[in-house]
């Protein structure tokens, strides 16, 4: 390696380390060799003291740590203490000889770490290493449960003498670290939560806030993308989200998704894209594309999308969390943007279908995720953006007549391998905010008007659609009927009975009593 992968340093690649450190492992491969790929969340060094601070963007080694300044010394720490990143291997076989690969994994021919290298290299290349077999040695898994999300049960490679437990395909397979984060949601046990709720509620008031959730949820997927639809189509389209998990999964399943999504198909071409893509605007004055986000290339978008179908049948039948395969398989979609409409609602109902199938969610009741992001649309914004925007610069392309982008080079990678342990985490949050809070919250608003619609019929005999309104107008008002209600759809009741509902919604909906005034 070149000498100035063995000095310390305050700034990597713009990204500031906490005190001066060398960089190791990944980093020092990204350095060494030029690799042009947006750089991994989270990257190690080693400082010059041994007590350094860790951050989330460096994590930091004592001088014991230190690897061998060389190809196979910054691979076997990569692997050892920061696990599998395949985006940036990917990157790197493509420009380290076969050979030089070969020889790092015959300096120790036995080794857990060697045995890895050598299966991934020919994993993501699909090309074979001039190896022996390494004997009689224990298998190993290629992915560390410990510091990754993978699958329980992975098939072996006996040529490798290594375990598969990668939670993807070479098409597909985004990685996910364990984080504190994930390690206290995953410790919460959310799914159980939720089925404990569900089965403390009385059957009708659970089916009538599942319905409500459901089209709260479409209603929410629609707002996101700037949109108010009719409540025919959102209706719909909460059926559809309904559905999820239902129906396997497919490129025809998704285009059907889309079809429903569009509703109007006389100005979209539907389907895989036939053309580049991005997200963005356009210049005013010359029409220039003014991307903030680059979709995936034509050519690469059937094997993408098929890679993400893999991804989710392997991911669930291998016991990853669902929350985790919810995540990367829903941003790595939406991050290939395959239609040239539509990819947003397609990407949220993603979340629904993963979570559904793999039975994470009580029977009959979705998680309205769609209303939490749109709760924290401006942190849905940045964890969207936290890869796609640094992606940017890696990506070469040039207008196009139409006023669309053309790729020039070959981006295939950037959406197949990408750490999406960020993703996992806001989509936990989300998850944990409609359980703890939405749900709950609908349960009791509904068990609050039962209590009030029959508290009513005690003071005046009303029928349900009458009830709905008085509720309506008395919400409006926080607990009072206003002089046009009270001279106009109810002018038939007394004084008395106006004071005694407006006591009976405030008691009914836990509203103190409004303060006079002056």
């Amino acid at each position: 390696m070149s000498e100035k992968n063995s000095r310390s340093v305050t700034d990597f690649r713009g990204r500031s380390l906490p005190e001066p450190a060398r960089p190791v492992g990944y980093a020092a491969l990204i350095e060494r060799y030029h690799l042009q790929l947006p750089l991994p969340p989270r990257l190690a060094a080693v400082a010059s003291r041994h007590h350094p601070a860790s951050t989330e963007a460096w994590q930091l080694f004592t001088p014991r740590h230190a690897p061998d300044d060389t190809l196979s010394g910054h691979l076997e720490f990569a692997l050892k203490w920061e696990g599998v990143d395949l985006g940036v291997l990917a990157a790197l076989f493509k420009v380290v000889p076969d050979a030089e690969i070969a020889a790092a994994v015959r300096s120790k021919p036995t080794g857990a770490y060697a045995r890895r290298l050598w299966f991934l290299h020919e994993w993501l290349t699909g090309r074979q290493l001039d190896i022996r077999d390494p004997g009689k040695v224990r298998a190993v898994a290629v992915v560390d449960p410990t510091k990754q999300f993978a699958v329980k049960r992975g098939a072996l490679s006996s040529r490798h003498k290594v375990i598969d437990n990668l939670p993807g395909t070479r098409a597909f397979c985004p990685m996910v670290r364990r984080t504190e984060t994930l390690e206290g949601y995953g410790a919460k046990r959310l799914d159980k939560v939720a089925r404990e709720v569900v089965g403390r509620i009385h059957a009708d008031i659970m089916a009538r806030a599942a319905a409500f959730l459901l089209l709260s949820d479409s209603k929410s997927s629609f707002s996101i993308e700037g949109e108010l639809p009719s409540p025919k189509r959102a209706a719909r389209w909460g059926q559809i989200i309904g559905e999820a998990g239902s129906r396997k999964l497919s490129i025809a399943e998704f285009e059907r998704l889309q079809r429903i999504v569009i509703g109007d198909m006389r100005f979209v071409r539907l389907g895989l894209r036939s053309e580049g893509g991005f997200v963005g605007m356009h210049d005013r004055t010359n029409n220039e594309p003014l991307p903030d986000h680059i979709s995936a290339r034509p050519e690469d978008l059937r094997s993408l999308v098929e890679g993400v179908i893999a991804y989710v049948a392997r991911a669930i039948d291998g016991g990853v969390d669902p929350v985790v395969v919810a995540a990367a398989a829903a941003f790595g979609f939406v991050y290939v943007h395959p239609f040239s409409d539509g990819n947003g609602r397609v990407h949220r109902w993603l979340i629904h279908h993963v979570l559904a199938a793999a039975g994470y969610n009580p029977p009959g009741v979705i998680f309205p995720v769609s209303a939490a992001i749109l709760r924290d649309i401006d942190g849905y914004r940045e964890i969207l953006e936290s890869y796609s925007r640094p992606l940017l610069e890696h990506i070469d392309w040039r207008a196009a007549p139409n006023g669309n982008i053309e790729v020039l080079n070959d981006t295939g990678d950037y959406y197949r391998y990408f750490d999406a342990t960020a993703h996992t985490e806001f989509l936990y949050r989300c998850v944990e905010q409609t359980i703890e809070r939405d749900l709950p919250d609908e349960v009791v608003y509904l068990q609050a008007y039962d209590r009030f619609a029959r508290g009513v019929q005690e003071i005046a005999d009303m029928p349900a659609e009458t009830i709905e309104l008085l509720h309506r107008f008395l919400r409006q008002e926080s607990g009072r009927l206003s002089k046009r209600a009270r001279e106009n759809e109810f002018a038939a009741l007394t004084d008395l009975e106006a004071k005694q509902l407006e006591a009976l919604y405030r008691a009914s909906f836990g509203y103190k009593q409004p303060t006079p005034e002056a």
